[in-house]
């Protein structure tokens, strides 16, 4: 009988990444933009697609795409933009590059799982840190904690998932130092950032080892095309592309992400309006009961007055879907809602009400 190949040892016992999907008329779980792009962005990709030259590789280096989301920043240049299928392979990259066996990561829990179990896939140990009562990080003691450990990569997710907590420049900053004295690589996730009053993208600098990741998933409601990027010093996106897949990105996908780009003003109308969105459900959890930390994503952490397990299943009951963060450290009974559109987000509202056996909010 021939025997199996047998996956790595320190895989053996890894459990998947992955949200539950269950069919329900509101789905307000995994933090997708409320509504589609705007129909001249499909238009755009249709026209793209009929002048590809499908029998060839697309372009290696993305190098239209990169320079268009440079000049999104204040000019970058294409070689300090680095684009990947979905934040999560730029993160994967760049754990690939500098980490990996013998090297550690650190992570400030709870935070973004994500982080810590691609760093356990690519041969690195992770290291996590707790933050403080309330979910904020205190600088000197994150500072501290990078010189203790020695990362290789340190992650700071801000606005923070599944807190949606925006870290305040003074942290990132601490944070910053240490990693440079200690000769590791900060990585600034902001998968969420456009929705936050601040970005880590202004202390960017050739010679600071920080990077800042971003997504088209949640800011350009493109989730299906799985496209991200990473914004950071020339040198470091220059070991990147040693190391990333030759021809990772589809033509398609290039074209896809330049289409976008014509949308700008769209997408920021669309980011005011989550964002209003958001603090209607901020008032009208905190008038139920709820305990509610601030956000500056596109989704509300809160712990309910009862159960919150309990609350999770009677709210599938009527047909919506949150997400139960239970299984991250230190958020037991604690649920996470996304900003859907004014409708789904009133369904949400009236269904918690019902369950709490309160009015809901007007508002």
């Amino acid at each position: 009988m021939s025997r199996r190949p047998q996956v790595r040892d320190d895989l053996r016992e890894l459990v998947g990444y992955h949200s539950p999907q269950v069919t329900v008329d509101v789905r307000l779980n995994t933090n997708e933009a409320p509504g589609p792009p705007p129909a001249a962005f499909g238009e755009a990709v249709a026209a793209a697609a009929r002048d590809l030259d499908w029998h060839r590789y697309p372009d290696r280096g993305a190098t239209e795409l990169r320079r268009a989301i440079g000049r999104l920043y204040g000019g970058l240049g294409p070689e300090r933009v680095f684009c990947a299928n979905g934040s999560n392979e730029v993160l994967q990259t760049v754990l690939l590059t500098f980490a990996g066996p013998g090297r550690r990561t650190l992570t400030f829990e709870p935070t973004y799982a994500l982080h810590a179990h691609l760093g356990r896939i690519t041969g690195s140990e992770p290291v996590a840190v707790d933050r403080d009562p309330g979910f904020t990080i205190d600088p000197v003691a994150a500072a501290e904690a990078v010189r203790r450990v020695e990362p290789a990569i340190t992650f700071l997710c801000s606005p923070n998932n599944p807190t949606g907590m925006v870290e305040p420049d003074e942290t990132i900053e601490a944070v910053l130092d240490a990693v440079t004295e200690v000769g590791g690589l900060l990585v600034v996730d902001e998968a969420y950032g456009e929705f936050a009053p601040r970005s880590a993208v202004e202390l960017l600098d050739d010679d600071r080892p920080l990077v800042v990741t971003k997504t088209y998933s949640k800011t350009w409601a493109m989730a299906a095309a799985r496209l991200g990027y990473l914004l950071g010093p020339a040198w470091l996106v220059e070991k990147l592309e040693l190391v990333v897949l030759p021809y990772h990105l589809d033509a398609l996908k290039q074209a896809a992400g330049l289409a976008a780009l014509g949308f700008v003003d769209e997408m920021n109308a669309r980011v005011a309006s989550i964002v209003e969105e958001r603090g209607r459900i901020e008032a009208a959890l905190g008038e139920l009961g709820a305990e509610v930390w601030p956000s500056g994503a596109n989704f509300v952490l809160f712990r309910p007055p009862t159960d919150g397990a309990t609350v999770w299943q009677q709210l599938v009951d009527r047909s919506v879907l949150v997400r139960n963060t239970a299984s991250w450290e230190h958020l037991d009974g604690c649920l996470r809602v996304t900003v859907g559109t004014a409708e789904e987000n009133g369904r949400f509202l009236s269904a918690l009400a019902d369950i709490l056996g309160a009015a809901a909010p007007l508002r």
